[in-house]
Order: C-alpha cells, then structure tokens, then sequence
C-alpha cells in the first residue's frame, strides 16, 4: 500500500446505488485518493458482497470494487437516513447514483434538491436508459445495455446464438464514461464555481464504443453482423490454429506489417502483390490470404509462432487464462497483480490500479470495508454524539460494524 502523493486527495464522494456501474466509478475515484463513503442498506448491504466465489462469508470481488471506500450502513428509505444523506451532500464534492431515474427524487434525494443546497455538487447519475426519453422507466442492467447498444449483436461466430462478452462490459464501460464526466466536471467547476448532473446510459456507453458501425449503416445500408475472431473491413486480423490446437492472434492489417508477415511465411507472391498494398484489396482476398496464414501456423505449436512473429515485428498473441495472467513476469513488471493481506491475516491478489500516473499514482491505501465498518466515525465527524447514534442504531436507521 503506496503513501504517494495522490492526485485525487481531497475529494469528497457519496457514492449510493450497488452493483457494478456506479460503485465501479467511485471505486476509480477512490484509487486516486479521493475520500469515498459508500452508503449500503443496514442488514445486507450491496448484494455485491455475496457475488460470485464468497471468502469468509465475502465475495473477493468486493475487496477490488469496493477498496479504499469507507461504508455508512443507512436506510434511505427513513426520513432520517435521508437527512443524514442531505448533511453529507452539503460537504462533499461528488455524489454518485446507480438507482433507476426518479428514486432519487421520491426520497428528496434529487439533483435540484441536493445542489440547491450545495451548488458545487457534481452528481453522476448511471441508469440503463438515461434519464428523459420513453425508456427512461425501464430497467436496464448492463447486459441490456450491451445489446441495446449493438455489441451483443457482433459478439458471435456467424450464424451462432450471440454471446456475452463474459465480464460485465456494460457497466464498466458506464462506469469509466461517468469517471470521465465527473473529470470534466471538476475543470468546469474549477473554472465557474458551479457544480452540474453528469447522466450517462449504459446502452449510451456501449453504442459509443462501436466504431463506424452507425455511418457504415448511414452511408450503405449496411448492417454488420458476426464475424467470431475476425475483424470485418480490417485485414488481415484473426485467430489462427497451430499444431498444438492452441490459437495465434495474429495482427497483419498495417501496410509494411503485411509485407514482413508474408515473407515471414513463404509467400512473397502475396508479399509482392500490388492488388494487396493496402487494406481495401486485402479485404477482398481475406478469405486466401487467412488460408495462407493457418496453412503456416498449422505447421508449428504456439510459442514458436509467437517467437517468429515476434523476431518479424508482426504484433501477435496468445489467448490467456487468468492462470496466465497470475504467472505473467510483464503483469508483475507492472505491478498489475497486487498481494493483500485480509484482516484474517491470509493473503489475496488483486488487479493493480489503471492508469499509471508518474507523479500522482493510484495505490490501495484500504481494505474493503465491512457492512458499516465506518457508520459510527462517519457520523461523529458530522457532529451526531454517541447518544444520537445509539438512537439511530437501535431504531434500525443506522448499522454499524459490531
């Protein structure tokens, strides 16, 4: 755990909502020194924590999304919790949301409502449609928004049922597109005074992230389908198999790339081909060229592909397992496979923290929290006396970690 300078510091986030959008925003934040109080319902808390494969009663995935946060367990149903929220918001930076447009503003919660108290409030709002249109009502988890947004459409072989990507890239994408809102927020304020509402989509974030599919529709009509490991219009770019049953990711498509890859593989006649100088005659003959290809890499297990390919400056991969990625010397080099230790002394290894910044690095200063971990520090710094918070714990408002 670093004690760099850190470029966030001083930054106040509420972060409410659960899951995986909002909570994957403030936990970018909170890698860059920002202080993140995460407000969880009393009792069960983000169902984020009983996720996938559980440690002791948690899911490991909560010690990456929720690192470096401090957790408030408060009922934002009482009118109560919904003041405290109030308290918080006059004193903080950034507030994040992830609930469906209008919940806010049935607990008094909404943006007018906050920022009319505290001008300087930047909220991010993630919804699955956005808030105005005639969906807005609808819910939408980040699958929806992946094939709202036309990826799940692409993600298959042809003529396959359509797969999911196998991460949750919706949300992801959602969360680091209101990462970047809150950023542009922050120049606007540090240039006016005045806070704003940041509203992204998930369906939005995906659709942003799909290249020219829109204008290629606009322009010709055309609607791209599957296309597996190839890359439609790009080439050449595929998966190819070698003698070991294994997969070469083989990146052929620059000009000067090509030329090197087909010497590489005892075809100058394609090397030396006029009609295949550039991309729009390649894609023309992607089918022979892709043949010429496999009928090389056939011959040879992976790694020696790899190593020829590599000696040729022909950008090539492999496809890795987390196993892989667990015993990568250049993941280690980048110190993207981070060692913790858990409060019950054994030890976890997480994914390192993206972007690197040389002069204010990110760092895993904090443990995850557990289920109001912080309730009773966070509302002593409010100014609540022991005696108030004891009320509010008995009367179910508020939970602590005990």
């Amino acid at each position: 755990m670093s004690s760099a300078p850190a470029a966030l510091a001083g930054l106040k986030v509420l972060e409410l909502g659960q899951l995986i959008a909002g909570p994957f925003a403030a936990k970018t934040l909170a890698d860059f020194g920002a202080e993140v109080i995460k407000i969880e319902p009393p009792g069960v808390g983000d169902p984020l924590r009983k996720w996938r494969m559980l440690k002791d009663g948690t899911s490991v995935w909560w010690q990456i999304q929720s690192r470096n946060k401090r957790s408030l367990a408060l009922d934002l149903r009482t009118p109560q919790g919904q003041d405290i929220v109030r308290q918080l918001a006059d004193e903080a930076d950034i507030l994040i949301e992830n609930f469906r447009p209008g919940a806010m503003e049935g607990w008094g919660l909404g943006p007018d409502d906050l920022r009319a108290r505290n001008p300087r409030l930047i909220v991010l709002r993630i919804s699955g449609y956005g808030q105005t249109g005639p969906y807005r009502n609808r819910p939408g988890f980040g699958v929806i928004g992946e094939a709202m947004g036309g990826l799940r459409h692409l993600t298959a072989e042809p003529g396959r049922v359509p797969v999911r990507v196998g991460v949750s890239i919706g949300d992801t994408l959602a969360a680091l597109h209101g990462v970047i809102g809150i950023l542009l927020a922050l120049q606007h304020r540090h240039a006016t005074g005045e806070g704003q509402v940041i509203d992204v989509a998930l369906y939005e974030a995906v659709f942003n992230c799909m290249e020219s599919l829109l204008p290629e529709y606009s322009a010709f009509g055309a609607v791209r389908g599957a296309a597996g490991s190839a890359m439609p219009g790009i080439a050449p770019t595929n998966a190819y198999r070698c003698q070991d049953g294994g997969y070469a990711l083989i990146a052929g498509n620059g000009d000067s790339i090509f030329k090197r890859l087909m010497v590489l593989i005892g075809r100058p006649d394609l090397a030396n081909d006029p009609a295949l100088a550039d991309n729009t005659g390649r894609v023309a003959r992607v089918a022979e060229i892709d043949q010429a290809i496999e009928a090389w890499t056939l011959q040879r297990p992976v790694e020696a592909v790899l190593d020829a390919l590599e000696q040729a400056s022909v950008p090539a991969g492999r496809i890795y397992t987390v196993a892989d990625i667990a015993a990568d010397p250049h993941y280690a080099a980048r110190e993207m496979l981070q060692a913790i230790k858990l409060a019950d002394g054994s030890s976890l290894t997480l994914p390192g923290i993206v972007p690197k910044l040389s002069a204010t690095p990110g760092s895993h200063r904090r443990l995850a929290p557990g289920l109001g971990q912080d309730s009773e520090q966070i509302l002593a710094e409010m100014g609540l006396t022991p005696a108030q918070i004891a009320e509010l714990k008995a009367r179910g408002i508020v939970a602590g970690s005990d």
